[in-house]
């Protein structure tokens, strides 16, 4: 009889060990509450808008090229690498202006302009505004670029790194998307973003697996230097150990069961 039980050890851990692997796939999918046809309201529709820090570039367009140049900073050129003649291949650089700590540009001859919390449109439409009333460029086009703006993505994720926003808005899956999505043992339903607001960070749990929980979130449209960090699963936690086996892990209770056998067959032999 007790030999029969210890024989049947290795069966009721493997079948502990599939439990758990089932126990566990449901925290993998996204938005798992979605239903095809449904709509779900994002309550946070804020566009990436300029801060202090940030770096704008404003070009100035207009059919008189000459007049248009007064209002548009000088083109870098910078030295790209050196080339097989010992010459340096030359690039070209549109320079930007830095928004100071007030939250304002110094444009020529406009003077300090306000930009901070507004976003491209904004700008430009306040840069062509004042052009237009102060009879400076009557037919100016502005095109107004944000040049410095990222966010970072870091922890269970394939390409950890900081990513440019290239658009007038990021969500949370886009970030995630550019990091490379998820590892398999990325933590879907407790993705942490911390961003700046105040002087001070505010920290903002997501799940990725409701719905409601992403599409409601203050985060889900991310801001510039924002970071999110994604963090371990429990399988992730239990392979942190110098060879990964520890009391709760699936190897560990493998091995114990390979060794209970084996004493069992000597035992019993």
């Amino acid at each position: 009889m007790i030999r029969q039980k210890f024989s049947q050890l290795p069966v009721v851990c493997a079948a502990l060990v599939l439990l758990g692997a089932c126990a566990a796939s449901h925290k993998i999918s996204y938005l798992q509450d979605v239903t095809s046809g449904v709509q779900q309201k994002v309550t946070n529709t804020e566009l990436v808008t300029a801060m202090p820090g940030d770096k704008v570039s404003i070009v100035v367009n207009s059919k008189n090229p000459e007049l248009a140049d007064m209002f548009n900073l000088p083109v870098v050129t910078h030295r790209a690498g050196q080339s097989m003649n010992n010459t340096y291949s030359q690039s070209q650089q549109v320079s930007s202006y830095t928004v100071d700590s007030e939250g304002n540009i110094d444009f020529p001859v406009l003077g300090k302009i306000r930009v901070a919390g507004m976003k491209r449109e904004q700008i430009s439409a306040t840069v062509k505004k004042q052009l237009v009333d102060k009879n400076l460029v009557n037919d100016a086009v502005v095109i107004v670029e944000f040049m410095n703006m990222g966010v970072s993505v870091m922890g269970e994720v394939s390409r950890p790194g900081r990513f440019s926003i290239d658009r007038d808005y990021l969500t949370l899956l886009d970030a995630l998307s550019m990091a490379g999505d998820l590892t398999i043992h990325g933590k879907r339903e407790n993705v942490l973003v911390i961003r700046k607001e105040n002087g001070s960070e505010t920290l903002y749990r997501v799940n990725l697996c409701d719905s409601k929980s992403l599409y409601t979130s203050p985060v889900y449209y991310l801001r510039q230097n924002d970071l999110v960090y994604v963090e371990p699963n429990e399988v992730r936690a239990r392979q942190s150990t110098v060879n990964g086996n520890n009391v709760r892990s699936a190897s560990f209770w493998m091995s114990l069961a390979s060794v209970l056998t084996t004493i069992s067959v000597l035992i019993f032999k």
